[in-house]
C-alpha cells in the first residue's frame, strides 16, 4: 500500500451551523432554545442525529463543501492560535470527576498475544532511524518516507482513514464517530505521539542503538519510551478495534509529529487545522507521564502519574568573544575563561523552589499509602505543603534528588559547550546552550532576566534561541480525568492514578489553546533507569509493558462518552 498522503483525501470543513446545533443539543434546556433561534436563520442542512446502528450511515448527497486552506506552517512564536471557549461535558449519570465506568475487557491472555503483535511492529519502526535534527538541511527524509510506509503496511485500516499531511512528515488522521461521516464532531478527542527519536552517541551504547532487538521479553533501542512505544500502542488500539467494527462515540484524531524533539511545528500545524475546522478538542492525549515504580519515598505502590500540566521552555545561547590567536599568550580573560565563569555562576545560583496546587495535590494522593520513616517524612511534607510552611516543603522536595527538584523549581542544563577549532589555538568566540525549563510561577521574562542579573557580565551575550511559558493546568475534578484514570485502573489495577507537571516539553502544549483537557501520559511501567535512559543509552520497553499500553488506549477508545 502507498504510504503517501492523498491531498484530495482532506477532510471536510464543519461549519458554523453545525458547530451551533451541536452546542444546543449539549446545552441544558434553558439555553437551548437560545442556540437554536441563532442557528435556524442560517440552516441549511438537516440535523444531525446520531443512528441506531452500530456504525454509520452513509452520507446524504450533498455538494461538495469547499477545501479548507492548508496553513503555512510556522514558528511556534508566530500568529498564536486564538483560544476558543470550552468544550461542553458529556452527559453522565454521575456528576463530573466520577465515573461510573468499570473496564470493558479486563486484561487476559489474548492482550498479552496481542502485545507480541505489537512488539513486532515497535522493533521494525525502531530500526528506522527517524532522528530529528536543529538543522533542517541535514534531516534524513529518506528515514521518514520509509517509517511513513511501515505505518500503512502494519496499520491498513488506519491508513485507510481520511488523512492528511501536518508539516513535512507530520500526519493527521480521522476516524469518524456516530453519525454522518461528513459533519465533524465538534468536540472530538486527539490521542498523540510523535515519529521522531533524539540523537544519540554510539560509543554510549553497549550494542546498536536502532537494533530493535527482542531479547528477554524486551524491545530495546531508541525511541522505544520516547516515542515509538506510545505510537504503536495508540496504532496497534486503534487498528485492532477498526477490525473488530467499533465505531467511537465522538470523532478521534490521530496526529503523529515528525519534530517534536527539535521543537518543531508540525504539532502547531495540526492546532491551526483544527483551529481552522472550527473543533474544540474535549480531550487530548499525549506522552508525558507513566506508571512508575521508585518516585516516592516509603510508597512501595506503583504510581501513574499523568501530567496535567508542563513547565515552560527557554533555550538560550551565551556567547563570549576575544581576540583569540596562539594559544600559547593567552590573554587573562578569554572567550572560554569568561563563559566558564558565567556557567559555573548559573550552576550555583539555583532557581527558587515553590509548591504548586498540581504537586500540593499529588502529595496529598501519595501520602496516606507511604510507609517507614521516609513515609513519615512524607506526610510531613504534603502537610506543610498545604499551609504556610509550604516553603519548607518546597524546600524539603527540592532535596529529594533531580527528579523531586524538577516538580518544584525552575532547571537550567548547559547542553553544549563550543570553542576553540584546535588543540594550541585561543578561542576568538565561545559558546554554551542553556535548556531552562521554567517552573510554574515564573515566566519566560523573569527566568532571563534573573540569569543576567545571575552571570552580571555584561561582555556575556545572552540570546533567547526559542522560548514557551509554563502551560495551562488542566483539571482533575473532571470526567476527562477520571475517564483517563478508569482505563490506567483496566491496564495496571494496583497503579495509584495522581497527577503532576511534566517537567519536559511535549507536542501536547500546543493543543492549549484549543482544550481545556490536555493531558500527557505514557502507558508504560518505567523505573528511574529507563526513565533517564529516554534521551540517554540503553532505551528499552518491556513487551508486557507495550501489552497492557495497547489496552489501556483500548480502553480510552471505548470508554469516551458520547
Amino acid at each position: 500500500m502507498s504510504a503517501d498522503i492523498d491531498p484530495t483525501e482532506a477532510i471536510p470543513q464543519v461549519t458554523a451551523e453545525m458547530i451551533a446545533r451541536a452546542a444546543a443539543r449539549q446545552a441544558p434546556p434553558s439555553e437551548r432554545e437560545a442556540a437554536a433561534a441563532s442557528a435556524a436563520p442560517q440552516r441549511t442542512a438537516p440535523e444531525r442525529t446520531a443512528p441506531e446502528r452500530s456504525v454509520p450511515q452513509p452520507p446524504a448527497p450533498q455538494p461538495p463543501a469547499p477545501p479548507a486552506p492548508t496553513p503555512t506552517p510556522t514558528r511556534a512564536t508566530d500568529r498564536p492560535v486564538a483560544e476558543q471557549p470550552a468544550a461542553p461535558d458529556a452527559v453522565l449519570s454521575a456528576r463530573p470527576g466520577s465515573s461510573p465506568f468499570v473496564p470493558s475487557e479486563p486484561y487476559g491472555d489474548r492482550h498479552t498475544s496481542a502485545g507480541h503483535i505489537a512488539a513486532g511492529h515497535l522493533s521494525s519502526l525502531v530500526q528506522i532511524p527517524t532522528v530529528s535534527v536543529w538543522d533542517p538541511q541535514y534531516l534524513d527524509h529518506e528515514s521518514f518516507a520509509r517509517h511513513r510506509a511501515a505505518l500503512a503496511t502494519f496499520y491498513p485500516r488506519v491508513h485507510a482513514l481520511q488523512s492528511e499531511p501536518a508539516g513535512d512528515h507530520g500526519l493527521l488522521y480521522r476516524w469518524p464517530g456516530r453519525g454522518r461521516q461528513d459533519v465533524l464532531h465538534p468536540y472530538p478527542v486527539v490521542l498523540m505521539a510523535h515519529q521522531d527519536v533524539a540523537p544519540v552517541r554510539f560509543a554510549d551504547w553497549a550494542g546498536d542503538p536502532f537494533s530493535g532487538e527482542i531479547r528477554d521479553g524486551v524491545v530495546h533501542g531508541r525511541g522505544t519510551l520516547d516515542d515509538k512505544g506510545a505510537l504503536v500502542a495508540v496504532l496497534d488500539a486503534v487498528e485492532t478495534l477498526l477490525g473488530e467494527g467499533f465505531v467511537p462515540e465522538r470523532d478521534i484524531w490521530l496526529f503523529f509529529g515528525a519534530d517534536e524533539e527539535t521543537i518543531g511545528d508540525s504539532a502547531q500545524t495540526a492546532v491551526r487545522r483544527l483551529y481552522e475546522l472550527g473543533v474544540r478538542p474535549w480531550l487530548v492525549l499525549d506522552e508525558g507521564g507513566s506508571v512508575a515504580t521508585d518516585v516516592f519515598p516509603g510508597l512501595d505502590r506503583r504510581t501513574a502519574l499523568v501530567g496535567v500540566a508542563e513547565k515552560g521552555l527557554v533555550g538560550i545561547n551565551l556567547y563570549t568573544t576575544d581576540v583569540g590567536g596562539h594559544a600559547s599568550t593567552p590573554g587573562r580573560w578569554t572567550a572560554t575563561t569568561r563563559l566558564s565563569r558565567a556557567v559555573t555562576r548559573v550552576g550555583r545560583h539555583r532557581f527558587a523552589a515553590r509548591v504548586g496546587a498540581p504537586t500540593a495535590e499529588m502529595l496529598g494522593k501519595v501520602a496516606p499509602g507511604a510507609t517507614g520513616a521516609k513515609g513519615a517524612t512524607l506526610r510531613a511534607v504534603t502537610r506543610v505543603a498545604a499551609g504556610p510552611l509550604r516553603k519548607l516543603a518546597a524546600w524539603m522536595l527540592a532535596g529529594g534528588g533531580p527528579e523531586a527538584a524538577a516538580t518544584v523549581r525552575t532547571t537550567v542544563s548547559v547542553t553544549e559547550l563550543e570553542g576553540s577549532p584546535g588543540a594550541n589555538v585561543a578561542a576568538a568566540t565561545a559558546r554554551a546552550r542553556l535548556d531552562v525549563r521554567v517552573a510554574h510561577g515564573d515566566t519566560v521574562d523573569k527566568t532571563v532576566a534573573r540569569l543576567r542579573r545571575v552571570i552580571r557580565d555584561k561582555r556575556v551575550e545572552i540570546e533567547v534561541v526559542e522560548s514557551t511559558e509554563p502551560s495551562e493546568v488542566s483539571p482533575t475534578d473532571s470526567q476527562q480525568f477520571a475517564m483517563i484514570s478508569e482505563a490506567v485502573g483496566a491496564a495496571y489495577p494496583d497503579a495509584l492514578v495522581v497527577p503532576y507537571v511534566t517537567p519536559s516539553a511535549t507536542d501536547a502544549r500546543r493543543f492549549t489553546p484549543i482544550s481545556d483537557h490536555v493531558y500527557r501520559f505514557s502507558p508504560f511501567v518505567m523505573t528511574r533507569e529507563q526513565r533517564q535512559s529516554a534521551h540517554g543509552s540503553g532505551e528499552h520497553l518491556s513487551v508486557d509493558s507495550l501489552s497492557r499500553g495497547v489496552h489501556f488506549y483500548r480502553e480510552v477508545l471505548r470508554k469516551i462518552p458520547g
